[in-house]
């Protein structure tokens, strides 16, 4: 006799046995309570959630004998015969199988019929395969059931449902488990089943099993029949390792081990797209990243040495390929061309590809050459102009290629001396002197705070405070910008630290202030002008359109089409 699956084993059997799916459980054990049961519901979720058996736990709890708090107590004959699958009171159809109309009809036929308990609950799975015309048969016995049937729909593709059955029932949807709640399951399998498995084989079971507890307890399941250890096996890390140091042969040397290990190329290409998923939850949104904590940081930091772009890229050309790969005569190879993609962007043209290179350079991942090795040569500057010479890289020696036979010295102008820096004095300047090395620290700033702080006049300075004058109240906001750099220089030339205080000049805003622009006076254009020497302008008449048009064209006639008619 063969021994019954992890899954099975350790199917619900009651409502407080689901695993991350509180939700529903309130919702139908509200409506048990409360005698509110709905006459038909849909179940929809990703395999393995929990769908089937929830429906089988609420056909239970209908017909319980002696029901607790919205519970089965699991003990009477109906709830004893619905577990071993025999009872009366559930039927429960795949809708795969049979989809057609004449199922619909005999199903409606059935539900007409009466039953041992107190309702008879229908449970249709995967029901988005049912026909149109099954839909249609359906839709009326769905819409005005018997007083005692209940309909549970459950499928795993929602939106394929019609919108007419959908409106009909309560619709109820399972969510994929959460990484802390589906571990605390399986440790909890593992030492009831009395397993032996090591705590790798726990964190890769679970990475398996997405979030599905079906999937989980069949990976473990497997895990334990080898004993409990993981195999050899090809990470994922190496694929995304070899994306981000760009290294082609890393990631094709990856995907032979894997295909050598018995993987199939889909599946590798699958088990790529979700760690690559990983990675850009953990950029966008942290709190989703379903990763024990040490794994997290891992592929957080994979995330950062790829970046958004990258990331977001490689998940659309393995995309691409995962459904070429329905159609392709070998999958591999379409495999292998999408990481070479992937791990040399330079064969991209793509917007995508240029970006990620650009993203690349920025955060520096670009491999550099070898600290230790040759330091490159400054390029040659004209000594007479201080600029680049053009092709004066071309000119330098290269590291391979023999250095120039040399030259007899040829006398050249010297550079231009750089400008003295002036050197903190020795005894600190009084407050006049201060004022008086003003144009001396504007010598020392940079040009365009130099240029800023031309237009500012020192007005006093005191022992603690050196004040100035803007000349209007924008002038004075782009200067109190550059404060600290002032102040520093400030100090290095008078030997003081003061603080700087800023004031609008009056005399500067004003009309007739000394920034004013001179009003020009009508003396002053008489006097420079002898009204003697003035003339008139010629008075010639303009020549007409008509005038032009015979002289722009020689020898032409002029018709006059109204005249003409």
């Amino acid at each position: 006799m063969a021994v019954q699956s992890l899954y099975r084993r350790y199917r619900p059997r009651r409502f407080d046995e689901l695993k991350g799916q509180e939700h529903v459980v309130r919702a139908l054990r509200n409506a048990v309570i409360n005698h509110r049961e709905g006459q038909a519901y849909l179940f929809s979720g990703p395999r393995g959630t929990g769908k089937t058996s929830t429906a089988r736990i609420l056909a239970k709890v209908l017909n319980c004998e002696s029901p607790e708090e919205g519970e089965p107590c699991g003990i009477c004959n109906s709830c004893g015969s619905i577990d071993s699958g025999n009872s009366y009171d559930v039927l429960e159809l795949d809708a795969a199988s049979n989809n057609g109309v004449e199922n619909m009809r005999d199903l409606i036929e059935r539900s007409s019929l009466g039953n041992p308990g107190r309702h008879r609950v229908f449970i249709l799975d995967e029901v988005h395969m049912l026909s149109k015309a099954a839909e249609a048969a359906l839709l009326k016995t769905l819409e005005e059931p018997p007083p005692h049937v209940v309909f549970v729909l459950a499928t795993t593709d929602p939106q394929k449902v019609s919108e007419t059955i959908r409106s009909r029932t309560q619709h109820l949807q399972f969510h994929l488990l959460p990484l802390h709640d589906l571990e605390e399951h399986v440790r909890w399998v593992i030492k009831d089943a009395n397993l032996k498995v090591s705590e790798d084989a726990i964190a890769h079971v679970l990475v398996q099993g997405g979030g599905s507890a079906r999937d989980t307890l069949s990976a473990l399941e497997l895990i334990a029949a080898g004993g409990g250890e993981v195999g050899e096996q090809m990470s994922s890390d190496e694929f995304i390792e070899a994306i981000s140091e760009q290294d082609p042969a890393r990631a094709l040397a990856a995907t032979a081990f894997s295909i050598q290990q018995g993987n199939d190329p889909r599946s590798l290409t699958e088990e790529i797209v979700r760690h690559l998923r990983e990675c850009f939850l953990s950029i966008m949104a942290p709190e989703l990243v379903q990763l024990p904590e040490q794994r997290a940081t891992i592929v957080a930091d994979q995330a950062r040495k790829l970046g958004a772009s990258t990331l977001v890229r490689s998940i659309e050309v393995l995309g691409e390929s995962l459904i070429e790969m329905r159609h392709a005569p070998d999958a591999r190879l379409l495999l292998e061309v999408s990481l070479v993609k992937l791990t040399n962007q330079t064969l991209g043209g793509d917007i995508a590809a240029i970006i990620g290179r650009l993203e690349r350079l920025e955060a520096g991942v670009v491999r550099t050459a070898d600290a230790t090795g040759p330091v490159a040569k400054p390029v040659p500057v004209n000594p007479a102009t201080g600029k680049v010479q053009v092709g004066g890289k071309a000119r330098m020696p290269q590291a391979n290629t023999p250095a120039p036979v040399a030259q007899p010295a040829v006398a050249t102008p010297a550079p231009a001396p750089a400008p003295a820096q002036p050197t903190k004095p020795s005894e600190p300047a009084s407050d006049s002197q201060v004022v008086a090395k003003w144009p001396e620290v504007l010598t020392g700033l940079k040009p365009f705070v130099r240029a800023l702080y031309s237009a500012v006049t020192p007005q006093s300075c005191n022992d603690t405070t050196l004040s100035l004058a803007a000349p209007n109240e924008m002038h004075m906001k782009k200067a109190l910008e550059h404060v600290p750099v002032v102040v520093t220089q400030l100090e290095t030339v008078t030997g003081r630290t003061l603080a700087i205080e800023f004031s609008v000049d009056k005399d500067a805003t004003s009309p007739t202030g000394r920034n004013a622009r001179p009003k020009v006076q009508e003396t002053e254009i008489s006097d420079e002008v002898d009204r003697s020497e003035i003339v008139d302008a010629p008075n010639k008449a303009m020549p007409s359109a008509m005038d032009q048009l015979t002289k722009a064209f020689p020898g032409s006639q002029v018709i006059d089409q109204a005249k003409k008619k």
